[in-house]
C-alpha cells in the first residue's frame, strides 16, 4: 500500500489510486505485462516455513451467509463469505492430511491472466500449481484441549485471497492462538465455496469505466471489509451451535481477548474495525495506509474516522522501506493516527523490504523465481532485498510478540525498543 506520490507505472489511470490501496497492484502489473516464458515443463512448486510453536495446527473452512446483508457488490444476493480457523490440535499433520493452500479452481484462478498472482505480483500465468502448496495444518482436527485460548484475525490484502498469509496465521496457531482469516467476498481475486461456486473479483472489471470515482470504490471496499469482520466477530460467538465443527474448537475460542492482524488494505481493516468495534483488544498493520486518494483520484488525500479520531488500545504499525511506505511521518494517515491516540503504540519498519514482505509473497516468491516464474526485478519489486528468512522471523516476532503482550499479558520486552536481535528493524514509539 504505497504513500501518497509514490511513482507507480500503470495500465491505466485507475489502476494507479487502487495500487495506493492494494499496493503491488499498479508496479506488478506493469512488469507482468511481459512475464517470462511459460515453457513446457511441469509446473512450478514452493513450500511453506515451518511454524516455529510447540502445537501441532488444526484447520477447519466455514461458509457463513449474512441473512440481514444485501452484498454490496452483487446486489439482490445475500453477503456470503468463507473463513478458515486455524487452531492448536493433538494431531499433527502428515502426508494428504496436511490441508492444501488453495483449492484446486481458487488456485487455477490465482494462476490465470485475471488472477491476483499476476496482477499484484507479475507470476507468469499457468506456470505454478497453488494447490498443490501444503499447509502444515490438519484439516478438520479437534482442537487441542486446554483452552480458551486468544483469537486473532486476519485480513489480507485487497484483491488478496485469505491463504495469502498463511505462513504469519500458522506460526500464531502453532503458538497457541485460535486464529480466523476472513476472505472479502468479489473483492478478493477468487473465493472457493463448498457448492463448487468460484465467487471472483469485480475489480479489475471496473478499472477502465470512464469517470470511475476511485475514492468511492476504496471506501466501499473498506466499508465491506468492516462490515465482514464484524459480522464473522457476531457468528464466532454461536459456533458452539453449528453442525460439524471439530471437536473442541468452539470451546477454544476466549472471545474476551480478540486481536486483529492485516496486511496492506487487511491492515487498514484491522484498525478501521479496532476503532469502530470495541471488542477488538489490539491491532496490527502491516503496511496498510490509512487514507484515500482526493476527488480527482491523484492529488489530495480523505482520512478515515479512525486516522481523524485516533485509537484508545494498543496498536502497531509495521512499514516497509525503500519506494513503499516507510514510518509513520511518510504517511499522512498513519501520522494523524499516531497524533490522535491514546493507547500505546509503536512503529517499526523493516529495512529492505517491499510491500510484500509481511506476505506469502516473500517465502513464496524467491522459489518461484529461481524456477522462471518470475524474474529478479519482479522479485525485488514484490519483496525486496532483505532475506527472505530474517523478513520471515521480524514478521513473525513482533506480531506474536505484540500479542502475546496485550492478550496473554506476557511481555518478551522486544517492543521497549530498538532490538540487537533485528539490526534490519527501525523502531519509533
Amino acid at each position: 500500500m504505497g504513500i501518497a506520490g509514490r511513482a507507480v507505472a500503470t495500465v491505466v489511470l485507475a489502476a494507479t489510486a487502487v495500487a495506493a490501496l492494494a499496493g503491488t497492484v499498479g508496479t506488478a502489473a506493469a512488469g507482468a505485462l511481459a512475464p517470462p516464458e511459460a515453457g513446457t515443463g511441469r509446473q512450478a512448486r514452493a513450500w511453506l516455513p515451518e511454524p516455529s510453536g510447540p502445537y501441532p495446527i488444526g484447520t477447519t473452512a466455514l461458509h457463513l451467509t449474512d441473512p440481514g446483508r444485501e452484498d454490496p457488490w452483487q446486489p439482490g444476493r445475500r453477503r456470503e463469505l468463507m473463513i478458515s480457523l486455524w487452531y492448536p490440535t493433538s494431531h499433527p499433520a502428515a502426508g494428504a492430511d496436511r490441508a492444501p493452500y488453495m483449492e484446486p479452481a481458487a488456485g487455477r484462478h490465482f494462476d490465470g491472466p485475471d488472477g491476483v498472482g499476476l496482477l499484484n505480483y507479475g507470476t507468469a500465468p499457468g506456470r505454478t500449481d497453488w494447490s498443490a502448496i501444503r499447509t502444515h495444518a490438519r484439516r478438520d482436527a479437534p482442537a487441542l484441549p486446554g483452552g480458551p485460548r486468544p483469537v486473532v484475525l486476519y485480513s489480507p490484502g485487497l484483491g488478496d485471497p485469505r491463504t495469502w498469509g498463511t505462513a504469519l496465521v500458522e506460526d500464531l496457531a502453532s503458538r497457541g492462538y485460535v486464529v480466523v482469516t476472513v476472505d472479502h467476498t468479489y473483492e478478493a481475486s477468487e473465493v472457493a465455496f463448498p457448492d463448487g461456486d468460484l465467487a471472483t473479483s469485480v475489480l479489475p472489471g471496473m478499472l477502465g469505466q470512464p469517470g470511475l470515482d476511485i475514492g468511492a470504490v476504496l471506501r466501499k471496499a473498506m466499508d465491506t471489509r468492516v462490515a465482514d469482520t464484524r459480522f464473522v466477530l457476531d457468528r464466532l460467538g454461536g459456533l458452539a451451535d453449528r453442525p460439524g465443527l471439530p471437536a473442541g474448537l468452539a470451546a477454544a475460542l476466549d472471545l474476551t481477548r480478540i486481536g486483529m492482524v492485516g496486511q496492506s488494505a487487511g491492515g487498514f481493516t484491522a484498525l478501521q474495525t479496532m476503532h469502530d468495534d470495541p471488542r477488538i483488544t489490539a491491532g496490527v498493520n502491516m503496511d496498510g495506509q490509512l487514507h484515500f486518494p482526493g476527488p480527482d483520484g491523484h492529488t489530495g488525500v480523505v482520512l478515515p474516522s479512525v486516522a481523524e479520531d485516533g485509537l484508545n488500545r494498543p496498536f502497531l504499525l509495521m512499514g516497509t522501506s525503500g519506494e513503499d511506505s516507510g514510518g509513520y511521518r511518510d504517511q499522512p494517515g498513519w501520522n494523524a493516527l499516531w497524533q490522535h491516540s491514546t493507547g500505546w503504540h509503536a512503529d517499526v519498519t523493516l529495512t529492505g523490504s517491499r510491500h510484500g514482505s509481511y506476505t506469502d509473497a516473500q517465502p513464496l516468491l524467491p522459489q518461484l523465481a529461481r524456477q522462471g516464474v518470475l524474474d529478479a526485478e519482479q522479485l525485488r519489486r514484490d519483496v525486496g532485498d532483505i532475506r527472505p528468512g530474517r523478513a520471515e522471523l521480524a514478521t513473525r516476532s513482533y506480531v506474536a510478540s505484540f500479542f502475546d503482550r496485550w492478550l496473554r499479558g506476557q511481555d518478551d520486552h522486544l517492543l521497549d525498543g530498538p532490538s540487537a536481535r533485528f539490526p534490519e528493524v527501525a523502531y519509533e514509539r
